[in-house]
């Protein structure tokens, strides 16, 4: 083969390698826009289960996503989207709470709104939800940060005791018996707040 040759095919390569990087380039891009679209809500009520602030937990969402944008070349190594963003958006929270190191509370009907199920409701069953909803946040509010973490991430997103044991980094038995003393500990407080009534 001659210099020019040589040339001409290492010139000719040079569009193949481009285009199989823009194909890549696409499919992450895919891929990513799948993401935000398949999981912005579970974590925005992973971060609004936390921050209690519906502008707060939006801009942790936001800030999750630019994270994994920032790593999107290690998109093809995780194994479960969900568990592995919820990590990130659950980091991110607890980063902000360090930060400010004081909760913002909220009794605003909106911001609550936000969270909960309303379709098929009047306006009045639409308060009287939100209003329940405080008050089990309150007592959730309550627990001790280990068992509160647990039951967050439980109850609220719904998630099992391995994909929790995966975000909090702690083995599986200490996410059942810390699910179970939250459990114990919320039905005692919301008796106990029964019991006032």
């Amino acid at each position: 083969m001659s210099t020019s040759q040589a040339i001409c095919a290492g010139w000719m390569e040079i569009p193949n390698s481009a285009g199989a990087e823009e194909a890549s380039t696409e499919q992450v891009e895919a891929t990513l826009a799948a993401l935000v679209s398949q999981h912005s809500g579970t974590l925005y009520r992973v971060a609004y289960s936390v921050l209690r602030n519906a502008a707060d937990a939006e801009d942790a969402v936001q800030e999750a996503f630019l994270r994994v944008l920032r790593h999107r070349g290690t998109l093809h190594e995780v194994r479960d989207y969900r568990v592995w963003l919820i990590r990130i958006v659950w980091n991110v929270v607890l980063d902000r709470k360090r930060r400010q190191k004081t909760r913002p509370e909220t009794d605003d009907v909106a911001d609550l709104a936000r969270v909960l199920p309303v379709e098929g409701l009047s306006a009045e069953e639409r308060a009287a939800a939100a209003q329940h909803h405080a008050h089990v946040l309150g007592c959730v509010d309550q627990l001790p940060p280990k068992e509160r973490q647990v039951l967050l991430l439980s109850a609220f997103d719904e998630l099992s005791s391995v994909e929790i044991a995966s975000v909090l980094d702690i083995t599986e038995s200490s996410v059942r018996s810390r699910l179970f003393r939250a459990r114990n500990l919320m039905a005692d407080l919301l008796n106990h707040a029964r019991s006032l009534r």
